[in-house]
């Protein structure tokens, strides 16, 4: 069994960490400017324009089925979807706003539909909920609010209520929790207590746990769905871990206690969450492959996300990326699945150009070729450790020497703990060729 242990956690996270990779959904109006998810402040877009977005949003394409099969192919087995992000708007049939889609001309829950394809297809339901609100009448306006930079700025803040926003909140995620089933993930966004106006400005404070009324908002969560996982964005440590748009470089640990935590990488397929038409960092099919194993390697799940169009379906961009993992994934998912980190003693015998990851039950190490080594992989120190060896994308065998290394010249034919696995020169059809190596 794996030696790492990591922190404990109040909500079930077993399954997570088995199941390693998971697809994010950013999904809402900012579809239909197609700029970026952030566009109503980025642009500083008053309501009444913003109000076109809302009053044209048809997403009549919208196909969830479709969406959750091609998660499932990819190899994704858990989804978070944006039931509200930080414009305000609904994608579910709240009784406690008129900004939500039933009031547009998609004219039903589309929530609803997605946890209803999503879960016939076997993978876990996350809800995504914005702990902002840009259009919410009694959030107060801060420097991510668009209307920060407006000359009566702080006139139309005074007497918003954030304790009144704090029970919407509340009582939003008590419908999310009740009206739909089992729900698996709850992904709060985001803390910002930290952030400090400009001189002059203070009154534009961050937000933070206080603001939330994070305590009520996580006890609200946990009496209705006991055992579900929950972020660490409201600022109060839960479950999760979840840095964004980096790559950690080692399993994220606590701060404070150097403990191993429960982590998931969230990263988009390009350089944006929401879709944005003319956005064009689309990353490469090796490194969407390489970004999934580098996560597990240390310890973590990814969570690689997709933003549909306004008219509900996801672009050609998206869908060739969902095959691209679709096709490693089809042959190469035990490397991934059930897998992390290798043992410390095997961990440091990885050569240059590999990733390792490791079975739970430590009985198989998987080795990631991010490099082809031409005809031969040279493993110092794992001679006599293993029993077989198999490429994983079509189970051949490999064959291997130890201790010695006949393949070169006579000065360099034994060598103490060398493992040699013999290779084809030409690497096999697969973005990441992996090496299967039952340990003995």
């Amino acid at each position: 069994m794996s030696s790492y242990v990591t922190r404990k956690t109040p909500g079930d996270t077993e399954w997570f960490r088995h199941d390693r990779f998971g697809m994010f959904i950013h999904w809402g109006l900012y579809a239909m400017p197609a700029r970026h998810e952030w566009i109503k402040t980025n642009e500083r877009i008053p309501e009444e324009k913003y109000e076109k977005y809302f009053k044209y949003f048809d997403p009549d394409l919208y196909d969830p089925k479709d969406w959750a099969r091609q998660a499932k192919a990819a190899g994704m087995k858990y989804v978070v979807l944006t039931t509200k992000h930080h414009e305000g708007f609904c994608m579910f049939d709240s009784q406690y706003t008129d900004y939500k889609c039933t009031n547009t001309a998609a004219g039903r829950d589309l929530v609803r539909e997605y946890v209803d394809a999503f879960r016939a297809e076997g993978l876990k339901i996350g809800f995504y909920y914005s702990l902002i609100d840009w259009h919410h009448p009694e959030f107060p306006i801060d420097m991510l609010h668009p209307r920060r930079d407006d000359p009566d700025a702080k006139e139309q803040s005074e007497g918003r209520d954030m304790k009144k926003y704090a029970e919407y909140m509340r009582n939003q995620v008590t419908e999310l929790l009740t009206n739909y089933g089992k729900i698996d993930i709850l992904w709060f966004d985001f803390s910002y207590s930290d952030n400090k106006p400009e001189e002059g400005k203070e009154w534009m404070k961050g937000k933070g746990k206080d603001d939330w009324e994070a305590e009520k908002l996580i006890e609200t969560a946990r009496s209705l769905q006991p055992g579900i996982i929950i972020d660490n964005r409201t600022e109060l440590e839960q479950d999760l871990w979840t840095p964004e748009q980096y790559q950690p470089k080692d399993w994220v640990r606590h701060k404070e206690t150097g403990e191993l935590v429960t982590w998931e990488a969230c990263q988009t397929l390009s350089g944006s969450w929401g879709y944005h038409r003319d956005e064009m960092t689309w990353k490469s099919p090796e490194m969407l492959i390489q970004m999934l194993v580098n996560t597990v390697s240390i310890g973590g799940n990814l969570l690689m996300n997709v933003g549909p169009t306004s008219r509900g379906y996801l672009d050609y961009r998206a869908e060739d990326a969902l095959k691209t993992y679709a096709d490693w994934m089809k042959y190469n998912s035990r490397s991934i699945y059930g897998c992390t980190m290798a043992e410390p003693e095997l961990l440091k015998l990885c050569p240059n150009g590999c990733k390792f990851t490791q079975s739970e039950d430590g009985s198989r190490l998987y080795i990631h070729l991010f490099e082809y080594p031409f005809q031969f992989l040279e493993l110092e120190g794992l001679a006599g450790k293993v029993d077989y060896a198999q490429f994983l994308h079509d189970g051949s065998e490999l064959l291997y020497e130890e201790n010695k290394i006949s393949h070169f010249s006579e000065g360099r034919s034994k060598k103490d703990n060398m493992l040699v696995i013999k290779l084809p020169v030409r690497k096999p059809n697969t973005i990441v060729p992996v090496i299967e190596l039952f340990l003995k």
